[in-house]
């Protein structure tokens, strides 16, 4: 996949594989990454392994790894997980996710760089021509990424997400971006 960063290291994406399994559990599970998901029910083994076989294993998901290597590209760190998830072909669309799971590397741009490479796949292997996510209207770190990387919000597009982590219902924003 493409790269991306700084000069002291690199962003890369690699297709997620069985043996990310304990990570992803980890990530997902933690409470930085689980308050900002609309789904935030714990993860298992069992439910991570069935997402990754019926849904990525057959196409249906697009999810890779983001992994930080150093400049000398002699050590390699995976932080977090991207991905494509209802690919629609004819229409063109998918629904674009992120979570950073490593703490130490919220809020230093990887984020939006995972973004713009994700963007440049859908466009140039999947041939899509938009794709739309959802999150909390509060998480504003997020919006500024997303606002960043080329998205907008889909004005008077919104809906209600009971959240688990605070027993109330939250309100969630739709954005977009084209991918011309």
């Amino acid at each position: 996949m493409e790269k991306g960063g700084t000069k002291k290291e690199e962003m890369i994406l690699r297709p997620i594989t069985e043996e990310d399994t304990a990570d992803i559990i980890r990530w997902r599970n933690s409470d930085h990454v689980r308050r900002n998901f609309l789904y935030q029910e714990l993860f298992t083994e069992e439910v991570h392994l069935h997402w990754l076989h019926t849904m990525v294993e057959t196409g249906k998901v697009r999810q890779f790894i983001m992994i930080l290597r150093s400049e000398d590209r002699l050590k390699e760190r995976p932080v977090g997980s991207v991905y494509l998830r209802d690919i629609d072909t004819e229409k063109g669309t998918a629904e674009y996710g992120i979570f950073i799971g490593e703490k130490d590397t919220l809020g230093r741009g990887y984020g939006t760089q995972a973004c713009r490479m994700m963007r440049s796949y859908a466009k140039n292997v999947l041939k899509l021509k938009k794709l739309f996510l959802r999150l909390f209207e509060d998480n504003e770190a997020a919006r500024k990424s997303y606002e960043s990387a080329g998205f907008s919000v889909i004005p008077g597009r919104r809906e209600k997400v009971f959240s688990v982590m605070e027993q109330r219902e939250k309100n969630v924003i739709f954005m977009e971006t084209e991918l011309i």
